[in-house]
């Protein structure tokens, strides 16, 4: 039995599907093995998935990169019927916190946009590159907010992070792991955080919502899927470990000190949570004129 980490060791999307192995491991009496396949933004990885034998011996570890984003932005993506027709389970849900240079004369989402109409396009965001959660994130903020602003793509959270501290752009989007030990140590400022409630770990941060960009929230997420045509007592059996699991208290709290929110969504719903974050990003890409790469 394998998963498919359609990214590098060590991320975010790897930790989860470890995790998820484990369960897996112990309700099952049989080992499931990571196999990592990197690259081209966890297109390729996924694609394997989708064309994989649909005996449920291989999964897909999921990430709105290559399943919900990529349709939009990228001309080459994985086959969508991989993402509809098998999703299991969802693990968890990540919001995120923007935050400006401490040299921003702005402090919240609000102030910020007033700075931003002022000078179109002159304000620097990073992020790991095109069609990226950050990037459409931004795109959708800067939409909503009525703003144009300056898109600069790294190759990682790691570069832009450290521009961003030094005053080389002024703007990012990350999430809770990285941005809370920043922002609590004064090197970032956090302008919102965009989760639909506001979060314990930067419990004075209000939302963007809350400061006047409607309904604005952005999440990156992780989960199980199969290739189309695995059996749905697989799929049902597998949904039912893995959400078990995320239920226990031990669960939570390690999500939690992640800066993650335990999910635990299924099959169905899992399936309509994808279809409307694959039509909300299309939308954004439109708006923003994001041309495909």
């Amino acid at each position: 039995m394998r998963i498919i980490v359609p990214f590098a060791p060590a991320g975010p999307t790897d930790n989860q599907a470890r995790w998820a192995a484990q369960q897996l491991t112990v309700a099952l009496g049989q080992q499931f093995i990571i196999e990592n396949r990197p690259g081209a933004g966890g297109v390729p990885g996924t694609e394997a998935v989708a064309k994989s034998a649909h005996d449920g011996y291989t999964l897909l570890a999921g990430n709105p990169g290559p399943l919900t984003i990529a349709p939009a932005c990228a001309c080459r993506c994985p086959m969508t019927r991989c993402a509809t027709s098998c999703p299991s389970c969802s693990s968890r849900v990540a919001p995120a916190a923007s935050a400006c240079t401490p040299a921003c004369p702005r402090k919240t989402s609000r102030s910020f946009v007033t700075l931003a109409r002022a000078q179109p396009g002159r304000i620097n965001y990073g992020t790991p590159g095109v069609g990226t959660v950050g990037h459409l994130a931004t795109e959708l903020f800067a939409t909503q907010a009525g703003v144009k602003l300056n898109h600069i793509p790294y190759k990682g959270a790691a570069q832009y992070t450290v521009d961003l501290i030094a005053g080389n752009i002024e703007l990012a989007i990350n999430q809770f792991a990285i941005s809370a030990p920043l922002v609590n140590a004064g090197k970032v400022r956090c302008l919102g955080v965009t989760s639909r409630e506001r979060t314990p770990l930067l419990p004075n941060a209000p939302t963007i919502a809350e400061q006047g960009i409607k309904d604005f929230e952005s999440y990156n997420w992780n989960g199980m899927l199969a290739p189309a045509g695995t059996p749905p007592a697989v799929i049902n059996r597998i949904a039912e470990i893995v959400s078990k699991q995320l239920a226990t208290p031990e669960a939570r709290a390690l999500y939690s000190g992640q800066g993650h929110e335990a999910s635990g969504i299924v099959t169905t719903a899992y399936a309509d949570f994808i279809r409307a974050e694959t039509e909300k990003w299309a939308k954004v890409a439109r708006t923003a004129n994001i041309p495909k790469q």
